[in-house]
């Protein structure tokens, strides 16, 4: 590995350091180079590569955005022993804590970044003289991603779409309602779900929604701070609707009560907030069927009956 990372990053020295971690997902390892330490995910699957090579897409956008600070991604190498492997700056990280309302304004300011470029350019079209697409990031109008991204290992259909409701049926919730019927053939869950469709539409009347890039996997686990302020790591970025964010955040807990209220202080609630959380939560309780097993058929499931009452 050392040999490798040698090779790949042009370091004259590479040595492994104590600091690893890891998750249910993929390994990680640091080692200090001459040109600073950098931080290894290691995954043998044969789908590894584009896993990682969505990650370090998702980790760029989210930098591109100098709002909340995230690893620095480097590059995805070949791993030794089959699979894939990441390289990122090595951060030093600890539990979220004090930051924690430092880090919903932060996320706020990610989520509105792209609103605000396009009233930008509303404004700058509208102005004699001046050129529309001065910008730094192009204003993005649709709802979607550049490239394949992971939440997990599985991978989410990111087409670009200009409707979003379309978008979160057709591209997150049927894929996983495919796993399930491939896996297990749940006909309750297939029932439940046919008839859901026809009431997402529903939850979105009278609301405008603005692609916001998202982090996509924002559960305490993938959240920290280290000595300059918050950080967030593991994303599974696209664009999509700003509250989306929220719901996997709101299932596993570890954000407090000052991380919602410095996000809603910029991003307030809007009517029918609460069920849509609920529609946005499906999604996970799905990913985390098809990942881990019917433990999570009744929580997918109850949501469901709630929805399409």
């Amino acid at each position: 590995m050392e040999q490798l990372l040698k090779r790949e990053l042009g370091c004259s020295s590479v040595k492994a350091t104590g600091h690893s971690g890891g998750g249910c997902i993929s390994q990680g390892q640091s080692y200090d180079t001459d040109k600073g330490r950098v931080f290894v995910k290691v995954n043998s699957k044969s789908e590894a590569k584009r896993m990682f090579e969505g990650e370090m897409a998702s980790l760029t956008a989210i930098l591109e955005t100098h709002t909340v600070k995230a690893p620095r991604p480097l590059k995805v190498l070949d791993a030794p022993g089959g699979g894939s492997m990441l390289v990122m700056e090595h951060l030093d990280m600890k539990y979220l804590g004090s930051h924690a309302a430092k880090l919903g304004a932060q996320l706020a300011d990610m989520h509105l970044q792209n609103k605000k470029l396009g009233e930008t350019l509303q404004k700058e079209a509208g102005t004699v003289g001046r050129g529309g697409g001065q910008a730094d990031r192009p204003f993005v109008d649709q709802f979607g991603f550049d490239v394949v991204t992971c939440c997990g290992y599985l991978p989410q259909v990111n087409d670009w779409q200009r409707d979003w409701v379309t978008f979160y049926a057709q591209q997150r919730i049927q894929p996983q309602m495919d796993m399930v019927e491939k896996g297990s053939g749940d006909r309750e869950a297939l029932e439940l779900w046919s008839a859901l469709q026809l009431k997402i539409p529903d939850l979105f009347l009278d609301l405008d929604v603005v692609p916001a890039l998202l982090h996509g996997d924002l559960w305490g686990g993938n959240v920290a701070e280290d000595s300059s302020g918050p950080v967030i790591f593991d994303p599974a970025s696209f664009y999509g609707h700003s509250e989306y964010e929220l719901a996997i955040a709101g299932m596993f807990g570890g954000f407090s009560g000052s991380f919602y209220s410095a996000y809603h202080s910029k991003i307030p609630k809007t009517p029918g907030f609460e069920k849509r959380q609920k529609l946005y939560q499906l999604f996970h309780y799905l990913n985390h069927w098809n990942h881990f097993g019917s433990g999570y058929r009744g929580s997918s499931l109850n949501i469901m009956r709630n929805l399409v009452k």
